[in-house]
């Protein structure tokens, strides 16, 4: 039977079984070889902080209200990194054979059913390890944030958080001509930071706050930041660390308030531009040019070529029976824990 990991309820994540989806005209069948988790978004759901858990989306109005929510536990079909190999092809399909082997978005299941065009373009080549797939919508949304923060050759950009999408923005903004300052709290992410072309790391536990250290580290503070840890703290430091009319896109998934966000502080002062980072839109500017397409081809060119070393991040390859240990290291904040990936059982065995 094909399984699916589940959230049954807040800290509780389990793989259950799911009755087999059958074959549509102009459908492909998957099976999944290794799916990685995103954390930042997929503890909402762990937590139960997620605003669809607790309120109502209003596609029309595109905003949250009260009714009820748009998720209910238990909920399925969380993932969005997904690299199979396609087993069934329907008739007619063009573009898809069977044997080959696709990344895309289709959670974290066994087996999945989806449309041919949805994976018609996301071939990986022979010979190309399989689990770089599993980077391209993570990837996709760490080049947005580098898009919205206008990165140019020979500024300087503040990257707050350091996790797999901060490393991945460091990567990227070096590669498009950026000096970068990154800020974390802890070390090990640091030194990969350094490791991704960061010309300057900040610990962020500094008492004299991070925003502070960047402006004496950059010479009266970056050009632009983005922050991606999902805290507000960070954002707040992110608005202090940059020049009067400075640029920050916040791109972290941030729960709950914004305590400690002082809007009345430098983001007044030296008006500063906050802009949000999300990756079902890309910057406002670029609309013409790009699009979630063009960001993921980018970005798996940057990878399949070797220009950004993504398997460096790889630090768990766990059978997907094992998902509650993952997300429990997750939630606590284990810092030997980068990027986590879920291997299913249609996996092939990997060289050690």
């Amino acid at each position: 039977m094909p399984q699916i990991v589940q959230f049954a309820g807040p800290g509780r994540v389990e793989l259950v079984e799911i009755a087999p989806a059958p074959l549509v005209p102009g459908g492909v069948r998957v099976a999944t070889w290794y799916s990685g988790i995103s954390a930042g978004t997929e503890l909402t759901a762990y937590r139960g902080t997620n605003p669809y858990l607790t309120s109502m989306w209003d596609p029309a109005r595109r905003i949250f209200v009260p009714g009820e929510p748009g998720f209910a536990y238990p909920v399925q079909g969380w993932g969005y990194s997904e690299v199979g190999e396609v087993v069934e092809v329907a008739d007619g399909v063009d573009g898809v054979v069977v044997g080959d082997v696709v990344h895309g978005i289709w959670g974290h299941r066994s087996d999945a059913v989806l449309p041919a065009p949805a994976v018609a373009g996301r071939v990986l080549p022979p010979g190309a390890d399989a689990i770089l797939g599993t980077f391209a919508r993570v990837g996709a949304i760490a080049l947005n944030a580098v898009l919205a923060a206008d990165v140019r050759l020979g500024e300087t950009v503040a990257i707050f958080g350091q996790g797999v999408i901060g490393l991945l923005a460091t990567r990227l903004a070096t590669l498009a001509g950026g000096s970068v300052l990154a800020a974390d709290t802890q070390p090990a992410r640091l030194a990969m930071a350094e490791r991704f072309g960061a010309a300057v790391v900040v610990d962020a536990r500094d008492p004299r706050g991070a925003g502070a250290v960047v402006r004496e580290r950059m010479a009266g503070g970056a050009d632009s930041a983005i922050e991606l840890s999902g805290s507000d703290r960070a954002l707040h430091e992110a608005v202090r660390s940059v020049v009067a009319d400075g640029l920050v896109a916040a791109a972290g998934f941030y729960q709950g308030g914004a305590e400690h966000l002082r809007l009345g502080e430098e983001f007044h002062h030296n008006r500063v531009r906050l802009v949000a980072s999300q990756i079902a839109g890309v910057p406002v500017g670029l609309g013409g040019r790009w699009d979630q397409a063009r960001l993921v081809r980018t970005v798996m060119h940057l990878i399949l070529s070797g220009r950004v070393d993504a398997a460096a991040l790889v630090t768990d390859v766990v059978a997907a029976a094992e998902v509650a240990t993952v997300f429990e290291r997750l939630d606590r904040g284990d810092p030997g824990i980068l990027q986590a990936i879920l291997r299913f059982e249609a996996a092939p065995e990997r060289a050690t």
